[in-house]
């Protein structure tokens, strides 16, 4: 199984319905297994800035396969900095971010940015529960 537009569709629409009723300023992203961008929100009054923020906790959590806050505390390695590096500034390794698996294959990933970090990974597993 591999992303397609309903399933991207889907995993934002929950995480935006979370991010609202939790009352939350977020953007939220939903990518591929590679980490390209398939579907992206800003919600109202949300900072400019988390629109780039949350695509790079989604590419890290979907790089990795797991949660982007279970990067956070090798962020400062040697493959860390090489991925940051080669990336370009699109690997951010922040909570914030979780994988979509299907049938046991990380299809992609949902990251979320502009509340606290355990507000936005809340709002991004709400995503993944879609699936």
């Amino acid at each position: 199984m591999t992303m397609t537009n309903a399933i991207a569709e889907r995993v934002l629409q929950a995480a935006r319905a979370k991010a609202v009723a939790m009352n939350l300023r977020v953007a939220i992203a939903v990518v591929d297994a590679r980490g390209d961008l398939w579907a992206m929100t800003r919600l109202d009054g949300a900072r400019w800035t988390v629109s780039e923020v949350c695509q790079g906790k989604a590419f890290a959590s979907a790089t990795f396969g797991r949660p982007s806050g279970e990067l956070t505390q090798n962020a400062d390695s040697p493959v860390m900095r090489s991925i940051f590096t080669t990336q370009g500034g699109r690997f951010i390794p922040q909570q914030g971010a979780v994988p979509l698996v299907l049938d046991g294959q990380v299809i992609g990933a949902v990251g979320v940015s502009g509340a606290r970090s355990n507000e936005d990974e809340e709002c991004a597993a709400a995503g993944a529960a879609a699936l």
